[in-house]
């Protein structure tokens, strides 16, 4: 019998990074193998219409050349028998929360990232067998009890798992150590290493600096002076460095937004209206879940042509109501977008966030008196579409255009990722 214990490093840590393999398609796949097992199939915003983004594609329609982020139209040029799926978010959920679950046994630092992936800490966890062992029980028994491919990164800190986690995709399993980034890594391009966008990638280009090994070896004063405190990240980044800790606990969330992609392009303040309302009211819902105010709202708008725009602005005062945060993405909307300019996509951010009960919120003698009866409402409303679904209790504007009524469906709403329901490691949630 093997010593596990040499396995384990007598110091340091072992990060296993699991990431699910197309993950929605798969959830698809899993519930309906006859129909779509191995075959070229995209979960997409409007399927009735042809029109909208690919949201994620089966690796059968990845072999054909359809990628994410993709026109729905061009990837039908592409593949016409391509398969396409309503998004349905409260399975997506459900499956999360399941392979989570498996995850979770082997470990309780468990640190949900997004929907479809986690970081997990199995240093302390050697009962269970080797690294290897743990990384192979987990991905066979996602298989057998979701049937759902992941794939797995070994390494000894978080950012060596995330990357050895793509090394083999789908269904693979991979360890990475410090001792192998010079040879796996350093010939590679930037833009390439986890963290590094385009933009940093052709900043680095500028300064000379194309490989992560390039990155590795420069100058940290000088990466630094360019970057400011990211360029020491840069530095222990390209050498295969992190220090960040898998954390288990549910931190208070930086930001609640909410984003959809528009079956049809949208002109104009009044068409965006309905839309901005039922995506206000649904990033309000999810601030008073976690007993949270936010002090900041950001539109997001993107264009036919996949151009992103953000705009921010403070409130006066912090506020967890649908109102005020519908009164300020419309300001932002009418303030920085021509009317005649189509858009695509809208989105709703919350930023700022303190819970409530440590906010003081200054309010002048009008406000002072409508808050209470405001806040009763807002317990009533919730506790009622809570109990009998998002439809039970409506304003007039939200009835006034079909896609807004997806936003209270818990099978169609966004095709965001609403990190506040992550951390719930319990399958009797949804």
């Amino acid at each position: 019998m093997q010593n596990v214990d040499q396995y384990y490093p007598a110091s340091g840590r072992v990060i296993l990074h699991v990431d699910m393999n197309a993950f929605y398609c798969s959830v698809h796949e899993a519930e309906d193998p006859d129909q779509y097992k191995g075959k070229a199939t995209a979960v997409a915003g409007s399927v009735e219409l042809r029109r909208g983004i690919i949201v994620t594609c089966s690796y059968a329609a990845r072999r054909l050349g359809i990628s994410t982020g993709m026109q729905v139209q061009k990837a039908l040029r592409i593949c016409p028998s391509l398969l396409l799926i309503k998004p349905n978010f409260h399975l997506y959920r459900k499956y999360s929360n399941a392979f989570m679950q498996i995850a979770y046994s082997y470990t309780p630092l468990l640190e949900a990232v997004s929907i479809d992936e986690c970081y997990l800490d199995i240093t302390g966890s050697r009962q269970f067998g080797t690294p290897l062992e743990i990384a192979e029980a987990i991905q066979r028994r996602i298989m057998e009890e979701l049937g759902l491919p992941c794939s797995i990164g070994i390494a000894p800190n978080k950012l060596l798992a995330k990357i050895a986690s793509d090394l083999k995709k789908p269904s693979g399993i991979s360890i990475l150590r410090l001792r192998d980034v010079p040879g796996i890594l350093w010939d590679k391009p930037c833009n390439e290493m986890f963290g590094i966008g385009s933009k940093t990638a052709e900043k680095l280009r500028k300064l000379g600096i194309y490989s992560i090994g390039q990155l590795a070896a420069a100058d940290e004063r000088m990466l630094v002076e360019h970057f400011g405190v990211m360029g020491s990240w840069l530095k222990r980044a390209g050498n295969g460095i992190d220090h960040g800790v898998v954390n288990p606990e549910r931190e208070q969330s930086k930001s609640i937004g909410h984003t959809t992609t528009l079956p049809s392009d949208v002109v104009g303040l009044a068409e965006a209206r309905p839309i901005l309302l039922n995506l206000s009211d649904q990033v309000a819902r999810r601030l008073r879940k976690q007993g949270l105010v936010a002090s900041g709202v950001q539109l997001t708008i993107r264009t036919p042509d996949m151009k992103t725009i953000t705009r921010s602005r403070q409130l006066e005062t912090p506020t967890e109501s649908a109102e005020d945060i519908y009164k300020t993405a419309c300001d932002q909307f009418a303030r920085h977008w021509k009317g005649d300019k189509p858009v695509r996509l809208l989105g709703v951010t919350l930023q700022g966030l303190t819970p409530k009960e440590d906010s003081a919120i200054q309010l002048d003698l009008f406000n002072y008196e409508r808050q209470p009866k405001k806040e009763s409402l807002n317990q009533t409303m919730d506790m009622l579409r809570n109990k009998f679904g998002e439809n039970a209790v409506l304003t007039a504007g939200m009835l006034s255009d079909s896609h807004s009524a997806r936003l209270r469906n818990h099978k169609e709403r966004g095709t965001s990722l609403q990190k506040d329901n992550l951390h719930k490691v319990d399958p009797a949630e949804e």
